[in-house]
């Protein structure tokens, strides 16, 4: 037994007391949004116009800033409310110092420390129970088996368990990252999310877009060398608004925002999203793993009824049950249903033989003989042994009771029963279905999500579950001790089955990662720090919210009420922001082909270039900005696509970028050449057109249940631009002008050669594009 001074030489030894970080830390997240290839670029740009042009023409940072806080915000709020629940279920320990229990954190509980934990008290360190103690523990965290085991005096305890029962005396020997728990932790602590199939297709938008600013960037500093004055700050205007324009900023702002606001949503319904892109990404979900307790089921059994042998009455077998449950300290889930199911007056056991896993049964010796509960398959049932699968195959959890003759021998191992044991009959129990599981499964298949079930429990009572959930009219079931050793085997399994019963683990993690590598979009859904290296091999991790700080740790998303219902909605509105920001995105990259077809024309004929960056800092707010955000929100339908999404956007930007540019250039060449009109007025006016066609695109790519919304978005756009172009005071800021009657014409006219340019050609290419699917698709 430890002194005060000792433990406190002990602590200092290791360095003081550490908390254990319940999620990401704060200077990570910063990290992680703010050094990216996007905000590199703007940042480069800014810096420029900060310093050598006109501080007006920065307001694009304002995208840059606003994706940047809404990122760090929103995980920031994540870990803030993951640090909440962890400091609800913080442990302490008791430990005995001096001979005086006292109450510690449980980072300061040190080696030698005698710990004392009572029944609900969560072990905290690795080490031996002291002598003359048993104590019933549930490890069903660390091992993923639901039955509470018995540990005695010289038994390993593991930090991560509970006692049931009893009170566990143990000498903390492994404490703080030396313990079982935190050495999982350490994997957990490596965990890494893959990128969402729309985060990969942005990023191929970024990459191609990253890769044209190069080429672009030397044309454009061809065309300012051969046609451009000494003017510093025209000069930097210049080449700011060519670049920057380039790069579809607005739409990593818009996905940023719109993933923001679907997880509020989420959190309202009861769904925690730790990253930005969880609700989008569970969306891109097409199989999803999970066990059936706690998710498709409630996690309480309740008892059915009774199956006499034969020669046997009920009432018989009824007190031979109430006994045995009145009399066992094994208090796991199923003793604690049958005990509430029938009831009788304790009676002190003579022996006991506690639950094993192992050995999947238990006894006790009462004076008129030895009663045994077990598994059926751990039992000689004989006759009896076809009712147990039966009812299996019917979804009920099935336990037989025998009775045997003379002294109950402590077992070892995995010791069978009693050689004389002689049945008495089964007892059926059932986990209830949850009321909304049908209607998840139902919403979750129709949206193209198939469902494994990966539990514990036997598989034809796993099948049962999921036949009656309604994942599988004849779900096919595997046991997940004899599983395939070799990983091509064990794919052509699982393409087979629905459900994998009896499964480690390690049997979890491998199923996860073979069902990944044959190219599924996998989900894991988990509570216990032993689904902690499946959750990691997933590509998208959920977490019950009730379940162990280190699986929520580890998770995209939480469940915080632990509501399997609450995944539906996350799904549709998931599925809504892609389907919408695949339609937005076209609006987006059409800008960025608009803006290189300009880079060549300014190099090549030294026209003024059409615009200051805050000019194209206006129009982009005007005509995608604000439009593509109130779209991308609203309700749509139809099918996401990731495969077809960087073909999607091309088939549409291409001829929109195209339009767009011819309209502006005969705009502003008419109004320099024809009109005679100023700089600051073909601005004018090419900025005109940039609103007014881009508007127009938002109402082109709308369906008919959708083309009410985009109109109604467009209208109000439009007055902002007059009342830009009225108020004096916005005008000069902006520098643009006041515009007449004719330069009105000229922007009218470039308006429709760009709509005349883009329908036929965006025609065109639909039709080609469909006809090469079509011939792909039948060769």
């Amino acid at each position: 037994m430890l002194s005060d001074a000792d433990a406190a030489g002990l602590l200092a030894a290791r360095g003081g007391a550490r908390t254990p970080r319940a999620s990401r830390s704060a200077w990570s997240i910063v990290r992680a949004n703010v050094f990216t290839l996007f905000n590199a670029i703007l940042m480069v740009a800014g810096a420029v116009t900060l310093t050598l042009g006109d501080p007006r023409d920065a307001l694009f940072l304002g995208i840059l800033l606003g994706n940047t806080v809404i990122g760090i915000g929103q995980e920031l709020r994540a870990k803030r409310e993951l640090d909440r629940l962890a400091a609800l279920v913080a442990p302490h320990a008791r430990v005995v110092r001096n001979g005086v229990e006292r109450i510690v954190p449980v980072e300061e509980v040190v080696p030698g420390d005698l710990v004392r934990a009572g029944a609900g008290d969560q072990i905290v360190a690795d080490g031996p129970l002291e002598a003359g103690v048993r104590v019933l523990v549930d490890e069903s965290i660390l091992t993923g088996e639901s039955r509470a085991v018995v540990r005695s005096a010289g038994d390993e305890v593991r930090s991560g368990s509970f006692v049931v029962e009893g009170r566990a005396d143990y000498i903390a020997r492994d404490v703080g990252p030396d313990s079982y728990a935190e050495r999982i932790a350490g994997v957990a602590r490596a965990f890494r999310h893959p990128r969402s199939p729309l985060e990969r297709g942005l990023n191929r938008l970024l990459m191609a877009t990253v890769a044209a600013v190069a080429p672009l960037a030397i044309v454009l500093g061809i065309g300012l060398a051969l046609h451009t004055s000494n003017d510093r700050t025209a000069t930097v205007q210049t080449g700011v608004a060519g670049l920057v324009s380039l790069v579809p900023e607005g739409l990593i702002l818009l996905a940023s925002m719109t993933a923001a606001v679907a997880a509020l949503r989420m959190a309202r319904r009861g769904a925690l999203v730790q990253q930005l892109n969880g609700v989008e990404s569970l969306a891109s979900v097409d199989l999803l793993c999970l066990d059936k307790t706690g998710t498709l089921t409630s996690p309480e059994l309740c008892a059915l009824r009774l199956v006499p042998a034969q020669g046997v009455s009920e009432d018989e077998l009824r007190s031979a049950v109430a006994r045995l449950a009145a009399a066992t300290a094994d208090r796991n889930r199923t003793m604690e249903a049958i005990a509430q199911a029938y009831p009788a007056p304790a009676e002190p056991p003579r022996a006991v033989a506690p639950f094993s896993s192992q050995r999947r049964w238990s006894g006790v010796e009462l004076d008129d003989g030895i009663l045994i509960l077990g598994a059926p398959e751990a039992m000689r049932l004989g006759p009896l042994a076809a009712a147990a699968q039966e009812a299996a195959a019917d979804g009920a959890r099935v336990v037989a009771i025998g009775r045997a003759a003379g002294v109950l021998q402590e077992p070892q191992g995995d010791d069978p029963p009693p050689a004389d044991l002689t049945p008495l009959g089964l007892v059926l129990l059932a986990e209830a279905l949850r009321a909304d599981a049908r209607e998840t499964v139902a919403f979750l298949r129709a949206e193209g999500v198939e469902l494994r079930i990966l539990s514990g429990d036997n598989p034809a009572t796993v099948a049962a579950i999921a036949r009656d959930a309604g994942i599988s009219q004849e779900p096919q079931a595997a046991d997940g001790t004899d599983l395939p050793e070799d990983d091509a085997e064990l794919a052509a399994l699982l393409e087979r089955v629905t459900v994998v019963g009896r499964i480690s683990p390690e049997g979890k993690r491998r199923v996860v990662e073979t069902l990944g590598a044959q190219g599924r979009y996998v989900a894991m859904v988990g509570d216990g720090v032993n689904d902690v290296p499946a959750l990691k091999a997933s590509r998208l991790a959920i977490a019950q919210g009730n379940g162990t700080q280190m699986a929520r740790g580890v998770a995209d998303v939480v469940l915080v009420d632990g509501d399997f219902a609450s995944i539906a909605p996350m799904v549709h509105e998931g599925r809504q922001i892609l389907r919408n920001i695949q339609r937005v995105a076209r609006l987006f990259v059409s800008k960025s082909v608009f803006a290189g077809i300009l880079i060549v024309a300014f190099a090549v004929t030294g026209m003024a270039y059409p615009f200051i960056p805050r000019q194209l800092s206006l129009a982009a707010t005007l005509n995608v900005g604000i439009p593509a955000f109130v779209l991308a929100l609203a309700p749509s339908t139809g099918a996401w696509r990731p495969e077809a999404f960087v073909r999607e956007i091309a088939r549409f930007a291409i001829p929109g970028g195209v339009a767009l540019a011819a309209g502006v250039l005969s705009a502003e060449l008419a109004s320099v050449h024809l009109l005679g009109e100023s700089t600051a007025e073909a601005r004018t006016v090419a900025t005109v057109v940039l609103v007014l066609v881009g508007l127009v695109y938002v109402v082109a790519l709308e369906g008919r249940e959708r083309r009410g919304i985009a109109a109604a978005v467009t209208i109000p756009m439009v007055a902002v631009l007059a009342l830009t172009l009225a108020v004096p005071g916005l005008r000069r800021f902006f520098e643009l002008t006041a515009p007449e009657w004719d330069m009105l014409a000229c922007s009218a006219g470039g308006t429709l050669v760009a709509l005349a340019s883009f329908f036929p050609l965006w025609r065109a290419i639909r039709a080609r594009t469909d006809d090469d699917a079509q011939m792909s698709h039948g060769a």
